[in-house]
């Protein structure tokens, strides 16, 4: 088999596997919900069940061999771990005053977060093309928000508004979370995620309530398929998507995961955005698109930026170049 072939195979392979770790994320948000637990509890659970079935998985891959930590490598992912465990309990909230849909796109505003931070805090250059989007991307915030007057005042749904914060705290978190993991190089991303699960079972148990989980039953199943199925499962398939794919189409199929996540809410739910609400989600993919791919207002094409599709960025190589990979997961 030709090099042309092969390289071929493992892009569909890689395509496979990323728009399937996708879906996976677009359901995230009716476990959360239909767990019956409250945000702190979901992401404790996450995290626990989440470190049994990932820490099972590397170290039968044998991943702790040769992990290439350091002392600054393990901090660095350790603080990168407190801001992401922090951003899955603040998405989660959200989902209780605004929907799954309204929370999921809003929380989608994170690459332009990273893109500020960035360029305060390690002076990133920030261009003019860079500005024109991010000011595409706060017109589709603004009408995705579907903020009125009366919710501002008071008069209207204050719980709507808060739902609306969450969801924007969170991708700050994610924001922060990712410009520190993502200095965190030549460690395998699955093990910097490991640390973070094992860190946020610590974080979060002092704001988990166990007594709440007394009445579970039947829906521990959901808080089980967090870990598994949503930490473990489509980690190990981003990560390996990664390696094969190209920044294009990593940055195009992350997109599934939004699209799923509003079916699943309308499916499930009932819940569906207005239609203003509407022409606002294409303004932010199109700026999102953009900054990732590196397009420009005049026509011609800049230097892609990575996509970030979860949170933590590490260093991997494959075929020979260096990828940058995320690790920790937002979803």
């Amino acid at each position: 088999m030709s090099t042309d072939t092969t390289a071929t195979n493992q892009e569909k392979k890689g395509a496979v596997e990323l728009t399937l770790a996708m879906v996976l994320s677009g359901t995230l948000g009716v476990f959360v919900i239909e767990s019956g637990a409250s945000p702190f509890n979901v992401v404790f659970f996450r995290c626990l069940f989440g470190t049994v079935a990932l820490g099972l998985y590397c170290l039968v891959r044998g991943f702790f061999k040769n992990h290439g930590f350091t002392a600054k490598k393990l901090g660095l992912a350790a603080l990168g771990g407190a801001f992401i465990v922090f951003n899955w309990a603040f998405l989660f909230k959200s989902y209780e005053g605004t929907s799954i849909s309204v929370a999921t796109v809003v929380y989608h505003t994170q690459p332009f977060y990273v893109m500020l931070l960035g360029s305060l805090l390690f002076r990133d250059k920030l261009t003019a093309t860079k500005f024109g989007w991010l000011g595409v991307a706060f017109v589709g915030l603004i009408l995705v928000a579907g903020v009125s007057a009366s919710d501002l005042t008071g008069s209207g749904d204050s719980s709507y508004v808060a739902g609306l914060g969450y969801a924007l705290l969170a991708a700050v978190f994610y924001a922060v979370s990712t410009l520190i993991t993502k200095r965190v190089t030549g460690v395998r991303p699955h093990l910097v995620a490991l640390v973070q699960l094992v860190l946020g079972i610590f974080l979060l148990l002092p704001f988990t309530a166990l007594s709440e989980t007394k009445g579970l039953g039947a829906d521990w199943g959901w808080l089980v398929g967090l870990g598994v199925i949503h930490t473990c499962v489509m980690y190990v398939l981003m990560y390996s998507s990664y390696q094969k794919l190209p920044t294009p189409k990593i940055a195009v199929l992350a997109f599934v995961y939004p699209a799923v996540a509003m079916l699943m809410d309308w499916a499930v739910y009932g819940h569906s955005v207005s239609l203003l609400q509407a022409l606002g989600i294409p303004l932010i993919v199109a700026a999102s698109l953009g900054i990732n791919l590196g397009w420009s207002f005049k026509g011609r094409t800049a230097e892609p930026t990575p996509a970030a599709p979860a949170a933590g960025t590490v260093t991997a190589r494959a075929a020979g170049a260096k990828v940058e990979i995320n690790s920790g997961g937002t979803r």
